[in-house]
């Protein structure tokens, strides 16, 4: 299936954002039932993990993950433009890494919870970079008011 740009960066966004969530859903199950004290030592240093994730990673693979998008040629591709295809086999690794850690690692799953919540909510912020392109490509500026008068 051939979708236009706009569609790729939507699609990424969404898979960025369905991600996080699934993570942060494994992370709530392993902390679910903690006393609040041994809940925060293991959900403060997860938040933290995602704002570092986000701010020197995440972000900036989504902005060039977008530019690439916008760059592409032709009016369509292919759906699985949405991310490049020398990527793919990271993500599957990262899939069959998660799969392990889950299954069989002998770490803490409360432990294995911050990691979750940090690389979760590096995907999910960084989401939001998808989001606010397309509005600024959709809706730019002076825009709205163009169409009112």
């Amino acid at each position: 299936m051939k979708l236009k740009r706009k569609w790729l960066e939507l699609t990424a966004g969404l898979m960025w954002t369905a991600v996080g969530i699934v993570l942060f859903s494994y992370a709530g199950a392993w902390l679910y039932g903690l006393r609040p004290v041994r809940l925060w030592a293991h959900l403060i240093p997860g938040l933290i993990l995602a704002g570092l994730i986000y701010q020197l990673g995440f972000s900036r693979l989504a902005e060039a993950n977008i530019r690439r998008i916008r760059n592409l040629p032709g009016k369509k591709q292919l759906i699985f433009r949405f991310q490049t295809w020398s990527n793919y086999p990271l993500i599957a690794v990262m899939i069959t890494l998660g799969y392990y850690l889950r299954k069989y690692s002998p770490i803490p799953k409360t432990v294995l919870a911050a990691l979750y919540i940090g690389i979760g909510g590096g995907l999910f912020f960084s989401s939001f970079h998808y989001y606010l392109g397309l509005w600024r490509e959709l809706c730019p500026p002076g825009a709205l008011s163009d169409r009112e008068s």
